[in-house]
């Protein structure tokens, strides 16, 4: 089904593979009569073209991109805007669109979120964007309907931000980086490796794209084989899917941990752009005769079997049939797993859902920038056909991605046939993908065809004791499973006529109410406020020395997005930094923000000139071992701003997988994080935000720390040490009036991120 090549690899005229050796080069030149270099070969990838074409640093080394397009929603948009504001922003010098797909619903939270709404349209109309209102679009699709072309570069502030099907290199990156390129910077990475994703055979009836999607992340993620490289579709077996099914695969690459995306092009997708009125944004994109790659996925499409994710990961794969097979003992495992990831917090059980034999499942919802194409709803729709959803526990919710795609819908029949089995559709949202939506009764068992399932996506609090859970599948044997009155079923199961009606966009909707500047500013348009949009607290420049103390310790093998800022309710909060942040890590370590808002008391003591000592007295012993060992730092005596700083961290084993969202780092800091500490962080992304919002990005290896939580640790000479381009840094623990010292690593930085860092974050940066 799925095979992993060890090393690099070699494809010649896009069809046949060497793996890297010494044959190889006997083998190229046998096959295509030509000598040539690993280094030349590697730049025949679609993935190296379109980088080179972007890049403005003169070395494909170290890449400084410039993209194309911008594109945010509702959650990130208000941040991202305030703090180019706060920077200097006077225009979008590209094109930026501004969606309202997160924050759709009016009042979540006690806030409402149509303020956040209307700062985006004045902001589009001020600063010469585009603004698409609730409802009409998820930010991905109205993307690929109205944004991507050939060869282009899209840099999104949603970490599902990948229209590679469509021949666009797009990437999702906290909102610090779009500041960044509407400031006229550029976003500076080292060139990625890219890997292959050799595409053969085809679908069997039945089979989705989250079929093949799952199969891939559940063969990748936990060995990151394309961790932060470049994921690059190829082989024979595209031709085989339409442009949907490729858009269905590509949009889960982002669970691999990959950094883009990017696929070859045809015939298929030259009519995806003429469909929508744009057949000029086309581009036919294909590797060149001899294209070495990193490393290659090898897919046969037509051993793909429907697919399930169990809770509480997209890699937590396995068959339908492996899983009705192996029922009670998968079930069983998946509860051990979940103790894990929940830390025991409440109780929570699968093998009840357990009846006659079968798995019963409570709730199926197709939705968003994965389940809500139009291809995917009509093969529910066939499914269905006739069928009754039943009156029980079991309900069934569908979102289509657009209003175009919904008006699509409705001319071909489809609505009409899932509204009548007692399914309802409901207008494009992003809510059941992050937990703002469709919240299942405690315990409750959902099946989706969204983007994740990590625990709380489905809304439930554990604070409160209420738990449910999130398995990710394909529409098509969800709409099986609907058909079976909530017994999981896979869709090869039936016997079904799919009609693959074809799709006629109507651009109409978008033309009559999305706002379009068409690029021209409006300087004396006035920017609406709401009450809860605040702007960004003041943040010190980077102390010559610093004293930390650990505030959390997190000994999961991985740590989301939304363990550190939980999505869901928060959404509310997004564009108020100190509102949002009362809820940091509120669902894994409640009591973090009290000891981080504690120690944050000394840093706010000393930037107002009084002693932190008196401001925390469990200091008094830590600074007295502090000076006894570094007598020379006089720390207490002299009163020199900048001098010292107070802070909070966290360890972490591996943070950072999942959304994109800034908050993660953002609010940390905030409540006076000045570092982060990990054995690996598990996206580029996260660390990113974490050094755009000034915060150090410390390393340990793996095995046992020197340090737990609620120690202080005593790091000197940090700002010197930054400056220097240190990468080991020597710290200590300081304990019963004792210092022990240990070494902090801190990883490659580029000389702009080091300034970040030491100005205090990225608003200090630009500020000068």
């Amino acid at each position: 089904m799925i095979t992993l090549h060890n090393g690099g690899v070699y494809l010649l005229n896009g069809t046949t593979i060497i793996d890297e050796g010494h044959q190889a080069a006997a083998a190229i030149q046998a096959e295509t009569g030509q000598s040539i270099t690993k280094e030349e070969a590697a730049k025949n990838t679609i993935a190296y073209g379109i980088l080179k074409a972007h890049n403005t640093s003169g070395t494909m080394d170290k890449l400084k991109l410039k993209f194309d397009k911008l594109t945010s929603h509702d959650i990130t948009f208000v941040g991202i805007i305030q703090t180019a504001r706060a920077s200097g922003l006077e225009k979008f010098p590209v094109p930026y669109v501004l969606t309202n797909c997160h924050n759709s619903l009016c009042a979540v939270g006690g806030t409402i979120n149509e303020d956040d709404h209307m700062f985006g349209l004045s902001c589009a109309k001020k600063y010469g964007g585009v603004y698409v209102p609730p409802h009409q679009a998820v930010i991905h699709q109205y993307a690929r309907e109205m944004l991507a072309g050939g060869g282009k570069m899209i840099l999104g502030s949603d970490s599902h931000t990948r229209y590679g099907a469509l021949g666009t290199m797009a990437m999702g990156e906290g909102g610090p980086e779009l500041v960044k390129q509407l400031l006229g910077k550029t976003y500076d990475i080292n060139m990625p490796g890219v890997v292959a994703v050799y595409l053969t055979g085809k679908p069997q009836k039945g089979v989705g794209p989250q079929d093949v999607a799952l199969a891939i992340i559940g063969e990748v993620f936990a060995n990151g084989y394309v961790n932060n490289k470049a994921m690059e579709f190829v082989g024979p077996g595209v031709s085989a899917l339409s442009a949907d099914f490729r858009i269905g695969i590509d949009v889960m690459t982002t669970e691999t941990t990959c950094l883009s995306s990017i696929w070859q092009t045809d015939e298929v997708i030259r009519e995806f752009y003429r469909v929508h009125g744009r057949p000029e944004d086309y581009k036919e994109l294909n590797p060149g005769q001899v294209a070495y790659y990193d490393g290659m996925i090898e897919v046969d499409l037509g051993k793909i079997k429907p697919m399930i994710a169990m809770p509480f990961h997209p890699s937590n794969t396995y068959t339908i049939e492996e899983l009705n097979a192996n029922l009670l003992d998968i079930l069983d495992d998946c509860e051990k797993k979940a103790q894990v990831s929940l830390d025991g917090a409440v109780e929570f059980s699968l093998k009840d859902k357990v009846r006659d034999g079968k798995l019963y499942v409570d709730q199926g919802i197709i939705a968003g920038c994965a389940g809500g194409g139009f291809e995917n709803i009509s093969a529910a729709a066939d499914i269905l056909e006739g069928a009754s959803i039943g009156s029980d526990v079991f309900t069934l919710s569908i979102y289509p991605a657009s209003m175009p795609i919904y008006m699509e819908l409705m001319k071909t029949g489809a609505a009409e046939t899932l509204m009548e089995t007692g399914a309802i559709l409901k207008t494009a949202f992003c809510g059941p993908c992050f937990g703002a939506g469709d919240t299942p009764g405690n315990n409750g068992f959902s099946i989706r065809h969204s983007t994740r399932n990590f625990p709380n996506r489905e809304g439930s609090k554990l604070q409160s004791g209420q738990i449910a859970s999130v398995a990710l599948m394909d529409a098509r044997s969800i709409a099986a499973t609907a058909a079976n009155k909530g017994y999981l079923t896979a869709a090869t199961d039936m016997d079904v006529y799919y009609t693959n009606p074809k799709y006629h966009f109507d651009s109409r909707i978008y033309a009559n109410r999305v706002f379009d500047s068409k690029g021209v500013a409006d300087p004396s348009q006035e920017i609406k406020f709401g009450p809860n949009i605040k702007d960004w607290p003041a943040m010190s420049a980077l102390p010559e020395n610093m004293v930390l103390k650990v505030v959390s310790e997190i000994h999961d093998p991985v740590t989301t997005t939304d363990e550190l800022i939980p999505s869901g309710e928060t959404s509310s909060y997004r564009s108020n930094p100190l509102g949002l942040a009362e809820f940091t890590l509120s669902r894994k370590d409640p009591a973090y923000v009290g000891r981080a808002k504690e120690i944050q008391k000394a840093q706010k003591a000393v930037e107002a000139g009084q002693c932190p000592m008196d401001a925390v007295e469990e200091l008094k012993p830590v600074m007295a071992a502090v000076n006894a060992a570094f007598p020379e730092k006089k720390f207490g005596e002299e009163k020199k701003a900048g001098l010292i700083g107070f802070g909070s961290t966290i360890f972490a084993v591996k943070p950072g997988d999942g959304s994109a969202r800034e908050q993660a780092a953002s609010c940390q800091k905030v409540l006076g994080g000045w570092a982060n500490i990990a054995n690996e962080y598990a996206t580029k992304r996260y660390r990113s935000n974490l050094i755009n919002w000034g915060m150090l990005p410390f390393l340990v290896p793996e095995g046992e720390l020197p340090f737990a939580n609620g120690d202080y640790l005593f790091i000197p000479d940090i700002r010197k040490a930054v400056e220097g381009k240190k990468t080991q840094i020597p710290a200590y623990v300081v304990k019963d009036g004792a210092l022990k010292e240990f070494t902090l690593g801190m990883g490659e930085l580029t000389e702009d991120e080091r300034t970040i860092i030491l100005k205090g974050c990225l608003i200090n940066y630009y500020k000068g």
